[in-house]
């Protein structure tokens, strides 16, 4: 028990000795001179930090900080100005070729000839590809000689009854032979005619071998080679033909704007932009039609838009972001899209007051795009609204206007 208290004791003055030798280094240098130096060290310290402290808070204080120590929350502001808006409505869309052809035999026969080669642009009425003709040259003379054939009877016959006309007259042949051999004169004149409707039928049948382009357009891949078999009743054509210049878009939009997209269409073909995925834009080009229903199942309606495309932007089954321009806005309050925030209870800005301190306003917007905002209700021209520094801000802080901002 009484080594315990002589311990207690001696702590509490060692704890005395070290207060002491902080606060009063003097004193150590008195009764203990070995432990001066480390309480001179510990004294500068100690009090020099405080100095310091004491130093920066002074300094804060002539700068401007607020009551409290709260410093103003750096901030741009951009005034809301009247300005027309265009109304642009943005959707996903696809590349389509303008006229697509897949290319079959419209006869049966051997491929002795392939005319062109794949990615090549060909033009309407190219070669593509020479079925065997010698068959159907075969019976196209064929046809040919059976109407000559035919012809040299009708011939006769009419001098026939070129007689008979002049012996019926001297009573020397009856009226029904007369009868018989005109009946037989027009026979012939009806076969001739078939005849020449079987050469025409030969000729198209031997034309059929030559198979030309239908349209200008970009060629595919070769889908059958030289040297195979075709006919006419196979599905698996030649090569595959899409027309690039022009060439469409088809995109969907909202049905709330058919009524705004038939007006713009009535009085002229509106501008559509196609931007790539990384929002560049590719080309522009018109809207030309409409479809004539709106798909109930997802409550749009189906656009095409038609574009030059001399560079080759655009490929079939590409997928774009298109923009149609639907008129303009005219004078309406915009701010920065970046401005406007949103909330549980609906969407807001902050705004600037002559304080010096930012508020909340409440807005509905009209229409925005990703730079810019229309506000329908809840600014007027000229409100200093916060666009940069807005998440750091409470109902109320205190601001500090960039000065490079537009305030």
């Amino acid at each position: 028990m009484g080594f315990t208290r002589t311990v207690s004791i001696g702590t509490l003055a060692l704890v005395a000795v070290a207060a002491a030798g902080v606060y009063a280094p003097e004193a150590v240098d008195r009764f203990a001179p070995a432990l001066g130096p480390v309480m001179h060290r510990t004294h500068d310290r100690i009090l020099g930090g405080q100095k310091q402290a004491n130093a920066g808070q002074a300094e804060g204080s002539r700068s401007g900080a607020a009551p409290g120590g709260v410093a103003p929350i750096a901030v741009t502001v951009t005034p809301a100005r009247r300005a027309d808006f265009p109304v642009i409505l943005e959707s996903l869309g696809q590349v389509q070729a303008y006229n697509t052809v897949l290319v079959r035999a419209r006869v049966d026969g051997e491929i002795v000839r392939i005319g062109f080669k794949e990615g090549q642009i060909v033009q309407k009425g190219d070669l593509l590809a020479q079925i065997d003709p010698r068959p159907f040259q075969a019976a196209l003379d064929q046809a040919v000689a059976k109407k000559s054939q035919d012809e040299a009877t009708v011939a006769n016959a009419r001098l026939d009854l070129t007689r008979y006309a002049t012996l019926a007259k001297q009573n020397f042949a009856t009226q029904q032979q007369l009868d018989t051999q005109n009946a037989l004169v027009n026979q012939l004149t009806a076969t001739i005619a078939a005849d020449a409707a079987a050469v025409d039928a030969a000729r198209v049948q031997l034309d059929y071998t030559t198979i030309r382009a239908p349209i200008t357009g970009r060629a595919g891949f070769r889908l059958i080679d030289e040297g195979n078999l075709v006919n006419a009743g196979q599905q698996t054509g030649i090569v595959s033909i899409a027309q690039l210049q022009p060439i469409a878009v088809i995109f969907t939009e909202p049905q709330a704007y058919v009524d705004r997209i038939n007006q713009e269409l009535a009085s002229g073909a509106p501008d559509v932009t196609v931007l790539n995925t990384d929002g560049a834009r590719i080309a522009v080009g018109k809207l030309t039609i409409s479809d004539n229903q709106v798909d109930p199942a997802t409550g749009t309606i189906r656009l095409k838009a038609e574009f030059d495309n001399k560079d080759d932007a655009l490929w079939p089954g590409l997928a774009v972001t298109t923009q149609l321009r639907l008129g303009v806005m005219k004078n309406v309050v915009v701010v920065a899209a970046d401005a406007v925030q949103h909330s549980d209870k609906g969407l807001f800005v902050y705004v600037v007051g002559d304080d010096g301190r930012a508020s909340v306003r409440r807005v509905k917007v009209a229409r925005q795009d990703p730079t810019t905002a229309v506000i329908a209700e809840g600014l007027n021209e000229g409100d200093r609204v916060v666009t940069t520094g807005e998440f750091l801000l409470q109902p109320g802080s205190l601001v500090s206007v960039d000065a490079g901002s537009g305030s």
